[in-house]
């Protein structure tokens, strides 16, 4: 537990360093998945979800929401535009973007009346960075801004996938 807090805070600070512990310790996927799962029911909750049925609704689309992305950006990132020294397997890629939803924590402060959405909006740009810095680590780039691309690619045909996806099933 305590490793698990600390890797978090240092997900959340943007440390780069503790991507890369995440990243070559492949017993720390289980720890990824709980972090999303974490910040999942933070949101839940910082939304307003009060029951189980709303938790369960928000956590399951948040980790079909983040599975669709980070294949999206492992594709991405692996083969569209690698760099020269780019090499990372899904469980790397698991890892590190699991360990980037930490400051989602944050989000359950969501539902503060009159400062709920800055709260919200802010978390969400904060883990955004975290996502890049989780992906330049787990794609071994020397480029931030190659990371940003990569991640926004992934982030804009997510959107445009689930937009689709929703408008279908309505």
């Amino acid at each position: 537990m305590k490793t698990l807090l600390k890797r978090m805070m240092g997900a959340a600070r943007l440390d780069a360093r503790t991507y890369e512990q995440v990243e070559a310790d492949s017993a720390s996927t289980g720890s990824a998945i709980l972090v999303v799962f974490i910040a999942s029911v933070a949101a839940a909750v910082g939304l307003g979800s009060t029951d189980l049925t709303g938790i369960a609704g928000v956590t399951v689309a948040a980790f079909l929401s983040w599975a669709v992305w980070i294949a999206l950006t492992l594709v991405i990132g692996k083969w569209v535009m690698p760099e020269r020294g780019t090499h990372t397997n899904i469980g790397e890629i698991l890892r590190t973007t699991g360990f980037s939803a930490s400051p989602g924590v944050f989000r359950i402060f969501a539902g503060l009346p009159g400062i709920g959405l800055p709260i919200f909006l802010g978390v969400t740009v904060w883990m955004l960075f975290a996502f890049v810095v989780a992906i330049r680590q787990a794609l071994d780039y020397a480029s931030f801004n190659r990371a940003l691309a990569v991640c926004l690619l992934g982030w804009v045909i997510h959107g445009l996938l689930f937009f689709a996806f929703v408008r279908v099933a309505i």
